[in-house]
Order: structure tokens, then sequence, then C-alpha cells
């Protein structure tokens, strides 16, 4: 489906939803935010390595219109149960609140409250209706979310944020200490960066995105996200919390030992590998799998980008692959339905490379493949995949995705 085509269905559901709420949008503008597709390292943004990916055409769209008040009001067309959503910045729940733990509100809520505490006055509010139609794990749906609203409140409140990694720090600090989420920055900077057609390669010793063109010899290929179906709990409850926590405690192991680093990414020789091996493999062989991933993906990295620059998708698709055999024997984040996509998708001829996209156990596997496999693979999934997981046979789904521009204000209106 083109983006034209999407957009079209999602203004056709706000407006839908704008009349059954009797919420009056006429005349509002439509922000849209990308999906993201990270290519290198996974889980590699809070152990300090490059990244490298790019965004995608599932997205969210966020209809708004200034309604000459303080209050916020909103509503989701995705989670109609939690009803319409109405608050000032002053009226927010403490941070971390039972309350709204299980519910989309929280970002909103968490938006608001982290801009006020960065300084930022929120005196124009908004009516707003929110659709989506990215997967509910392994996409980044909630850093889309983030983003969308974060940018739409600056607008209307006439805040200019100068400094682009100021905003990723920002949404960044939504998750972290509103909603306590442990996400590192790779969804945001692959989200807010994006641009159609290049790869994006984030170097954290810089604090630089660079844009990475396609060699112009690469052969036709398509992007396949892989949605399992599942509901995957924010990563405040999820094994991905647990990684994190692990991969914090090696460090401080390492740093208690005598050597000097900041992050895992660090340990890049063989000789500084090999002697941590050596000293904590006995008693710490879980802490050691940790690090071992992620020396072996940052091995891997810059293959990846030399491929991808000439155009060797095939090389892309093989170090795709290998990472996510990594991610799923070596750091032990995947999940059963997550393993089963990439099971099936291993068998596909054509298939370049699969693996895992998000935070792990649950949402959605990715898949790189030869522009004539993509329909084959589709066909292998809807056959495979109902008989290995006859609960999820309603739920689950394959898009066929391009590289897009991550941030967008629509030439349309409500």
């Amino acid at each position: 489906m083109t983006q034209t085509e999407q957009n079209k269905i999602a203004i056709e559901k706000i407006k839908e939803m704008a009349a059954e709420k009797d919420i009056n949008l006429a005349g509002a503008k439509i922000r849209r935010t990308s999906s993201r597709f990270p290519l290198s390292v996974g889980h590699g943004d809070y152990n300090g390595t490059e990244l490298f990916g790019f965004g995608t055409d599932r997205f969210i769209w966020l209809a708004y219109k200034p309604n000459n008040s303080q209050k916020i009001k909103l509503f989701s067309a995705n989670f109609p149960q939690d009803g319409i959503l109405e608050f000032t910045p002053d009226s927010i729940p403490q941070p971390k609140s039972a309350s709204i733990a299980d519910s989309w509100h929280r970002f909103p809520y968490g938006v608001a409250h982290i801009l006020r505490q960065n300084g930022f006055k929120l005196g124009k509010g908004f009516d707003g209706i929110i659709y989506g139609n990215i997967p509910g794990g392994g996409m980044s749906r909630s850093a889309s979310l983030t983003l969308n609203l974060m940018l739409t409140l600056l607008e209307l409140n006439q805040i200019q944020i100068e400094e682009d990694f100021k905003i990723i720090d920002v949404a960044q600090a939504v998750e972290n200490k509103y909603i306590g989420s442990p996400c590192g920055q790779l969804d945001q900077i692959m989200i807010y960066f994006a641009k159609d057609s290049m790869g994006i390669h984030y170097n954290p010793n810089e604090k630089k995105v660079h844009y990475v063109p396609l060699g112009k010899t690469a052969e036709d290929f398509r992007i396949v996200s892989m949605d399992t179906g599942t509901v995957r709990p924010g990563l405040e409850k999820s094994t991905y919390k647990i990684r994190r926590t692990e991969c914090q405690e090696f460090l401080e192991l390492i740093n208690s030992a005598g050597w000097n680093i900041t992050c895992l990414a660090d340990v890049r020789e063989k000789k500084l590998y090999n002697q941590i091996l050596q000293k904590f493999n006995t008693s710490h062989p879980h802490l050691c799998r940790r690090l071992t991933y992620i020396y072996n993906a940052q091995k891997g990295f810059y293959q990846m980008l030399d491929a991808w620059k000439n155009g060797d998708i095939e090389l892309v698709g093989r170090i795709f692959r290998q990472e996510g055999i990594g991610l799923r024997d070596i750091y032990q984040i995947s999940g059963p339905e997550l393993d089963t996509m990439c099971d099936i998708a291993r068998t596909v001829e054509g298939v370049l490379g699969e693996r895992m996209l998000g935070g792990g156990d649950k949402g959605a596997a990715g898949a790189i493949v030869r522009a004539g496999a993509a329909d084959n693979l589709k066909k292998a999934i809807d056959i495979a995949y109902p008989r290995s997981r006859p609960y999820l046979k309603d739920k689950y789904a394959v898009h066929i995705c391009t590289l897009v521009q991550g941030i967008k204000l629509l030439d349309e209106t409500i």
C-alpha cells in the first residue's frame, strides 16, 4: 500500500472518529510519524555502539487543532476502550503512576510533564485524534507517538528547540523518567532523522547522524516486517530491562577489576575482550555472553555499512541474519513467536536475512528479501505461522515496507 493510500485511510478513520466522538477537527493539521527498521546494532544504543537503520512506512497520524485553552483533549482510534483523555498540564498524574501504567494516556501525560520539567511553558492546548498502523511491538510505536505529541505541543506553543538532539533527549526522558521504560535512543533517532531512501548512521561519540545512500548497483529488494500478533508489554516489564541491568552490572564489575571503560562498546580489541572473558567467564558466564554479542555485532557493523554503500544487499542480509542469531542465542532476548517467524523466513528462497526487531520477547521480526521473494515469504508465513501458533492465526500480519521520511506535516487537512 502506498503512502498516499495509507494517508487516505487514516484521514477517513480520523474523520469517522471525530464525528462519532463529537470532536471538532474541521481544518485540523495532520502530523505523521514513521516506524523504524534497525539494521545494526540491535540493543546497541544503551551499550554505546554505533547504530544503522532507517525509517519505514508504518505510521502514527495525529490530527490536531488549537482549542483556545490550556486543555489537551485526545482520543485514540486504536484504543477506543480508553475513552477521551482531557487534562491540563498542571493536572498530570505522578511519574510511573499505577493508575495509567496500562493505558496509552501515559504518553501525552508524559510529554507534557517532561516539557514542563525542561522549563517550557504550555499555555496552548489542542483537540486531537490519533490513528496508527504500526505493529504493537518491534517497530517503535511508543517513540513515534511520543515524538508526534511532543512536536505538536512545541509547534502550538511556538517553542523552538534548535538542537535536534535536545529533542531526542526530551523524547527519551518521557519514556525513561515518566513512564519508567528503560529505552535507549535508537528508536527516536531512527524516526526523527529518517529520510526517504536513506540509511541513517549514528555515531554516539560524535553525537551526529550521517546519511548513507544505498549503492547504485544494489539489486532490487524489499524490507518486510513480520508482526507476530503478540502484545508486548512496555520495556519496563520485559526481558529488555533485565538485559540492560545486566549490561550495567557487567560494566561496573569490569571497572572494579581495574579496567576503565565507559560502556560495553569500548571492548573492541580482541586482547581486552579475551582478558575480560578469562576473568569473568567462570563466575559470570551469562554476563560474558552479553558482552560477546556486542563484541561480535560491532565487528560486523562496518562490514554492513560498507555493504550498504556498495549496494551489496546479499551481504547486508547475511550480517543482519548473523546478528539475529546472536540476539537469539547469545544475548538471549528473543521469544518463541519471533523465533517462529524467523525460522519460516529462513526457509524461503530469496530471503537474505531475518531477525527480531524490537526490545525482545514479543512484537515483530524483520526480513531483507529479494524483490521477487516478498510474495513467497508472505505465502509461507500464511501457511506455516497459523499452524505453529494457532492462537495468533487472526492477529499476525506481514508488511512490505519502504524507506521513508520520519516526520512529516501532511498537505491535507481534516
